[in-house]
């Protein structure tokens, strides 16, 4: 770290609901005289952190996309009075395994600074912290581009109401869906049971009109999803 940087200090809740994976970060970051960031709260699913964002009022909220309770487009949502404050308004970097165009997109539109992925060093993540306190946009290098092609382009395309419809997790599992995983593969990668992988699999069929798997992979790749 470099002198100036250990002589800042930045108030950072982390939003993920793997504790292990809160629990590393902390421990990368959380030493508060040596890399200036405290951490002042944690949650794990969405409701957990808008309790604890409201009762903390952190400087930067480290925001994973795929949460229990709506996602991370969700605490946007409902953090947005916290983002537009006048003083010493509430700044989200989100930090995500995921590195897919839409993820990056839709918390983007919803109000975060920054989107940087979870293969991101600790020294990196720390001057991106400092970064989105200071109202820098802040990405992983191959991400920057997805957004420069969202809001630059002319013909973007229209909002997706199709899509709209389904909620964080359910993406996930039709990407993964789409790129020919099995469904015991899916409940490995994503933490959750075979039958949770069913019943999210039901739920998109049954919201995008579509009878089974082929139809969902077919649907995936005309959006560019896989």
């Amino acid at each position: 770290m470099t002198e100036e940087t250990t002589d800042r200090h930045v108030r950072v809740v982390l939003v993920d609901d793997h504790r292990m994976f809160r629990t590393g970060v902390q421990a990368e970051i959380g030493q508060t005289e040596t890399t200036g960031v405290e951490v002042v709260g944690e949650a794990a699913d969405v409701d957990q952190a808008i309790t604890v964002i409201t009762a903390t009022r952190p400087e930067v909220v480290l925001l994973d996309v795929h949460l229990p309770g709506g996602g991370g487009v969700e605490v946007l949502r409902r953090s947005a009075a916290m983002m537009a404050a006048a003083e010493n308004p509430v700044r989200f970097l989100a930090l995500s395994v995921s590195d897919a165009a839409e993820d990056v997109i839709g918390v983007i539109r919803g109000g975060a600074r920054g989107y940087v992925t979870k293969t991101i060093t600790g020294t990196d993540l720390v001057d991106s912290i400092f970064r989105v306190q200071d109202g820098d946009a802040v990405f992983s290098p191959r991400l920057a581009g997805f957004v420069l092609d969202a809001f630059a382009s002319t013909d973007a395309p229209p909002v997706d109401e199709d899509m709209d419809r389904l909620t964080q997790r359910e993406r996930e599992v039709l990407r993964l869906i789409a790129r020919g995983y099995a469904y015991k593969e899916i409940a490995k990668q994503l933490f959750i049971s075979v039958k949770t992988v069913e019943s999210h699999v039901s739920a998109v069929l049954r919201k995008l009109q579509l009878s089974n798997r082929h139809e969902l992979t077919r649907w995936a790749t005309a959006r560019r999803l896989v």
